[in-house]
């Protein structure tokens, strides 16, 4: 039986040291941010995450708020994710273990899920294609069973 690990994330403690180790500096606002996302559990746009900074720390920029969501994805902390509406959005992520997404389509619930078995496939695909495959990244849709029990219940 094949079981996905569900990754749990420390933010902002490896937001920061993520940050410090890449040689960043780690300013007010960019601590104001990964404390915003500590503790998201599922996806967020860019416009909420400024709303969250702001709540924080009022005098925050729109564009220091935007460099720094940049920045963390540059290091793998935050990734960015295609909804089935064709929008994007955004996922906390852990930059040291590669994986991919579950998105609840009904609550917005992510769930990272770790990269076995699909590495196979890239690599058949490479084989097949004769490409050579430098990055994959998959997301799938379906409803969460918070979502699924919600629904049965409010037959």
């Amino acid at each position: 039986m094949r079981r996905e690990t569900e990754y749990h994330h420390e933010m902002p403690r490896n937001a920061l040291r993520t940050l410090d180790e890449a040689g960043h500096r780690l300013t007010e606002p960019r601590r104001t941010v990964a404390s915003v996302l500590d503790g998201r559990d599922g996806h967020f746009t860019a416009a909420a995450l400024l709303t969250d900074a702001r709540a924080r720390q009022p005098g925050i920029g729109r564009a220091t708020v935007f460099r720094a969501l940049d920045l963390f994805i540059d290091l793998g902390i935050v990734e960015r994710v295609g909804l089935p509406n064709g929008e994007h959005a955004y996922v906390v992520c852990e930059p040291e273990l590669h994986h991919h997404h579950v998105v609840c389509s009904s609550c917005g619930r992510t769930v990272d899920i770790d990269d076995r078995g699909i590495r196979a496939i890239t690599k058949k695909v490479a084989r097949r294609t004769g490409y050579r495959i430098e990055h994959h990244r998959v997301e799938m849709f379906g409803t969460c069973p918070a979502c699924r029990r919600e629904r049965s219940t409010a037959r």
